[in-house]
């Protein structure tokens, strides 16, 4: 060989070693950003990810899960439906690769010349929301409940006033349970009372949710004079890897809730709500042992109206579901969304960008599907020869949709239809 060729080769050599994935050079960056806000001291996850040392025992997994989609743990189909999202967790298939070859490489450091910059984190007990919109506006806490360590299904239902003397646009609400309750509280839903009646949903919370960003330029409406009536259903000891299976004295579950000022709310046009959307009656479901089980619902609107958020829900047998969209006038259906593997320690309101969010004319009808294993395959499944019927308790089944609809009329549907088109353009 002489010099020239040595020297490409050893050039070639040279930037092939640069571009090898190490720990110091890229596979750090990713576990900092997308892992270890819950792989750290005190977090959900069940070890930490915050230095080489503690990462390096558990890169096998690491690249099993991440090669697998299951971390991050956000539960959404590649390539089917709306792939725009707001706060979407799941890895470009780039920092993937990075990792799985990473690992196939042994899991080397790299250069110990490079200093590795440790993540930026927010405290374990700050609102999800803080960093971008400060520190709620208002903070509505249930009353304290005590949780033992084990035991069957608790629920704690009452009333709390608001405080607020008149009506409030919700900008964003995240629910919180406090402290070592975050496995143990199953769901906390929230209505909103006014003189006794029913007026909506204030927000769902389920295990795992980080929490709603209502959509600019519309309005979820907190009136005054309100009352939210919690209901909170708890699972002791908990459920899921980061159980701890301890007693919780006087847990509290809180709401946050940011809001529009009084100026941004006048402007504001179209009202947002959540709710639940079924899918069939549940006292319906009956899924034999080492069996399977279907779901269907269908549901349309008398006016047009955008769905902004989408989230499902079921407990340990279920592990699929998907939202679609049928147009009787054009007989097309519309794929929105699909979760292949889906699970009950990590229930996401899936938001969609709003240039994306679905818009649905009069008429159109929703089609909500979700799927149940019942076997011995279903990780989750607590006992395959369990005869499983429709209800309330965790090892129970359920089957609905929360679901984000912005109301509007014809006006309000025709421009955002106009306003894609031109941006398409």
């Amino acid at each position: 060989m002489n010099k020239l060729s040595l020297a490409v080769a050893l050039a070639c050599s040279t930037a092939a070693m640069a571009d090898e994935p190490t720990y110091t050079n890229g596979v750090a960056n990713i576990i900092n950003e997308n892992c270890v806000v819950c792989h750290r001291e005190g977090g959900v996850g069940p070890m930490t990810f915050e230095s080489y040392e503690a990462v390096r025992p558990w890169a096998p997994l690491i690249q099993l899960k991440v090669a697998n989609r299951e971390m991050p743990p956000y539960a959404y189909d590649h390539g089917i439906g709306i792939q725009d999202l707001l706060g979407d967790w799941r890895l470009a298939q780039e920092d993937i690769d990075a990792v799985v070859n990473w690992v196939n490489a042994g899991a080397p450091y790299g250069d110990r010349d490079i200093v590795v910059q440790p993540p930026s984190l927010s405290a374990l007990t700050d609102w999800t929301f803080a960093a971008d919109l400060g520190q709620p506006n208002l903070i509505i806490p249930s009353v304290p409940i005590d949780i033992p360590a084990n035991g069957a299904d608790l629920w704690s239902k009452h009333e709390v006033p608001t405080g607020l003397t008149t009506d409030r646009c919700i900008k964003a609400v995240q629910v919180k349970p406090r402290g070592d309750a975050r496995a143990v509280v199953h769901h906390a839903n929230s209505t909103v009372m006014v003189d006794g009646e029913r007026f909506g949903m204030l927000t769902e919370y389920a295990m795992g949710k980080w929490g709603e960003i209502v959509p600019e330029g519309v309005c979820r409406t907190l009136p005054g004079n309100a009352q939210v009536s919690w209901d909170i259903h708890m699972f002791p000891g908990g459920v899921g890897a980061t159980a701890q299976g301890l007693a919780v004295k006087d847990n509290v579950v809180e709401i946050g809730l940011w809001f529009h000022s009084e100026e941004e709310s006048a402007e504001l046009t179209y009202k947002q709500d959540l709710a639940l959307y079924r899918l069939g009656d549940q006292g319906d479901i009956v899924i034999p042992p080492d069996g399977y089980y279907m779901t269907q619902g269908f549901h349309s609107f008398d006016h047009p109206v955008r769905l902004d958020s989408w989230q499902p829900h079921g407990h340990l047998r279920m592990t699929a579901a998907s939202l679609e969209i049928f147009n009787p006038e054009t007989g097309r259906t519309e794929q929105i969304s699909q979760v292949s593997n889906w699970s009950a320690t990590w229930h996401h309101s899936h938001l969609f960008a709003p240039n994306v969010a679905p818009l649905v004319p009069a008429g159109a009808v929703l089609v909500m599907k979700q799927w149940y294993d019942n076997t011995s395959d279903n990780p989750n499944n607590p006992d395959s020869d369990m005869w499983v019927m429709g209800g309330s308790r965790t090892g129970d089944e359920m089957t609905h949709n929360w679901i984000g609809v912005t109301h509007l009329d014809e006006e309000g549907y025709e421009a955002l239809a106009a306003q894609r088109i031109v941006a398409a353009d």
